[in-house]
């Protein structure tokens, strides 16, 4: 079973978790019309269109792997497009989208090749001076994270990757990988903070916008 296959089956399981990364509407917001064309990418159950439908915006296509998923966000927000989306591929055309949402969808991706498709499919379909707002997942210093990151590095090939008992594979980044992947956007914010994770956990992470 490879990693992508192996992540649906975490988070058909993960339905009545609640996810717990915030999303800055104010940073949003700021950058992106209420009319504009939006895509969460990993959108899982709906949590965030929800959240803009809430906000006024009305043009929302969420896509995710999990079927399970799709069908609560589809129950939950029916004005709203949901599409199922294989590994990292965004089944859009090109330039179909005004913004691009992504949050905590990187730590469920371990690999850098998959993340780089990934960015690179972004890129596709977003429009030209479109908006990508991601936030995800750093690198922690407590030695519970410690010991996973070195338990599992030889075996994923990147620091930060770990296993969690229920079977998810996932990642925390450095902050010069993020950089780096986030490298083809003009940076308009990049803000270090603190998440709980679905777990109950702290760890750090971080909140960016670029543009196109």
């Amino acid at each position: 079973m490879n990693l992508i296959a192996k992540q649906k089956e975490y988070w058909d399981s993960a339905i009545d978790k609640a996810f717990t990364v915030p999303f800055d509407h104010d940073l949003f917001e700021s950058r992106v019309s209420k009319t504009a064309a939006i895509l969460d990418f990993g959108c899982g159950y709906g949590r965030t269109l929800k959240e803009l439908a809430s906000s006024g915006y009305s043009n929302l296509t969420g896509m995710d792997f999990s079927e399970v998923m799709l069908e609560r966000a589809k129950n939950e927000l029916p004005e709203a497009i949901f599409i199922k989306n294989e590994g990292v591929e965004i089944p859009a055309p090109d330039a179909s989208f005004d913004a691009v949402i992504a949050l905590a969808v990187f730590t469920s991706i371990a690999a850098d090749e998959d993340q780089e498709k990934l960015i690179r499919e972004i890129l596709r379909v977003l429009k030209p001076g479109g908006v990508f707002y991601f936030a995800d997942f750093l690198l922690n210093e407590d030695e519970r994270n410690l010991k996973r990151y070195e338990k599992y590095q030889d075996k994923y090939g990147a620091y930060g990757v770990f296993e969690l008992p229920e079977g998810a594979v996932l990642r925390h980044h450095e902050s010069k990988h993020i950089a780096e992947l986030t490298a083809p956007f003009i940076p308009v914010k990049f803000r270090k903070t603190v998440f709980v994770t679905m777990n109950g956990h702290e760890s750090n992470g971080f909140h960016f916008l670029g543009i196109k």
